[in-house]
């Protein structure tokens, strides 16, 4: 069973295309809805955190499997 409405994978991207990318998939989503976010970017735990403190989504959590990077954005 997902966890997650829609997933979105920015592997490769570096900083600001990881954000930009998931601001344009959150706006073709439901309030409510849980986006699932794949980066290779280092930099997008800091951009993910500063993104959700901006009130529009909540970051639930993320966890890193080797070089990739996992996050799960709920849409307000």
């Amino acid at each position: 069973m997902r966890d997650f409405d829609v997933e979105l994978d920015t592997s490769g991207l570096n900083c600001p295309l990881p954000v930009l990318k998931t601001k344009v998939a959150l706006l073709r989503m439901q309030s409510g809805q849980v986006l699932h976010v794949i980066a290779t970017d280092p930099a997008s735990v800091i951009d993910f955190r500063a993104f959700a403190s901006q009130g529009q989504t909540e970051l639930l959590h993320y966890r890193q499997e080797q070089s990739k990077y996992h996050f799960f954005l709920r849409k307000s």
